[in-house]
């Protein structure tokens, strides 16, 4: 597989432990520090991603996402990065102060969007079948995005065998589109790793990304050449809608508490993903049934200023009316 090396690693592995209780410690592995200009779960993903894409000759990249995705501003900066134009069509989500600072960075990037409400939006996934353009599967979530993953697990197997941090017995990660926690699920199989992963679903329908992650998981193991059992990969992806709330980029109160109590151990996370899932984690090690649990933590915490630098003072009226 081709790759384009964008982050640093190992990422850190570390204790909390004033999250922790008698019986169970917590654990987050830093993926927030993937990269110092912007971190987080999608520069794993786009390594290949963008490898495959220059390794095919092409020139544009074509997305989609919500108006203020981490991975549109992620494919944005890091394709401009290495030479891609980067495209994206934009569907709405809920107006939060975090969506417009993401959306204007995108922007800065290059990035030539197109609202899903307009016309263009059409015209932008037909390019998808051009011959210089590659189509980045929302999230990053294809097989190949999700190989970062399994490379991830491997990662952490090491540090494990290295005595870094003792064998999670559960990982605890967002779920979006589903790429990080299938790519984890068959990595620790592959490793031979005990470890189970519980997915935080913060998109709907559940149901449906449920399947899907699942069945990337199954892909993953396929493209390492590996062999695990459908029952075995079953029972070591399990997935939870509990903490969605409303829907997509909208805060729960279970959530804001959640943030609250990161911020307090050192981490910045936010309301529409990393709040939902570290409140998952917190009810777990409450529940005290699991001796070591580790937050996979995927919200970049690199400064967005530098980023901002050429951002327009305002984002164009059609985009703007994303944010609802």
């Amino acid at each position: 597989m081709s790759r384009i090396l964008l982050g640093d690693y190992p990422t850190p592995a570390e204790p909390l432990p004033t999250l922790s209780r008698p019986g169970t410690s917590l654990w987050v592995k830093r993926d927030d520090l993937t990269a110092p200009r912007y971190g987080g779960n999608k520069v794993r993903k786009l390594e290949y991603v963008l490898g495959d894409a220059r390794a095919r000759g092409k020139s544009d990249l074509l997305t989609a996402g919500a108006v203020g995705s981490h991975h549109v501003l992620a494919t944005a900066l890091y394709g401009r990065d290495n030479g891609f134009t980067v495209r994206a069509v934009l569907v709405p989500q809920p107006r939060t102060e975090h969506a417009l600072v993401n959306l204007r960075a995108e922007l800065a990037q290059g990035l030539v969007a197109y609202p899903s409400s307009e016309a263009l939006a059409a015209v932008a996934l037909g390019r998808r079948y051009r011959a210089g353009t590659y189509f980045v599967q929302v999230g990053g979530s294809s097989v190949l995005g999700a190989m970062g993953y399994v490379d991830a697990a491997r990662e952490l197997a090491a540090q494990v065998r290295a005595g870094q941090l003792p064998t999670p017995d559960l990982v605890v990660v967002t779920l979006g589109s589903g790429g990080t926690a299938a790519g984890l699920a068959a990595g620790f199989a592959l490793e031979g790793l005990p470890t189970r992963v519980l997915g935080v679903s913060v998109v709907g329908p559940t149901s449906m990304f449920a399947w899907y992650t699942y069945h990337l998981a199954r892909a993953c193991v396929a493209r390492a050449g590996g062999s695990v059992t459908r029952r075995e990969l079953a029972s070591r992806l399990t997935t939870t809608s509990k903490w969605l709330g409303r829907g997509y980029g909208y805060p729960t109160d279970d959530g804001l508490r959640a943030l609250s109590r990161a911020k307090d151990a050192g981490l910045t996370l936010d309301a529409t993903y990393t709040a939902k899932s570290f409140a998952a984690t917190l009810d777990v090690v409450a529940g005290g049934r699991e001796k070591v649990v580790l937050f996979w933590h995927t919200l970049s915490s690199a400064p967005l200023a530098p980023l901002l630098v050429s951002a327009p003072a305002e984002v164009p009226a059609a985009l703007a009316k994303l944010l609802r």
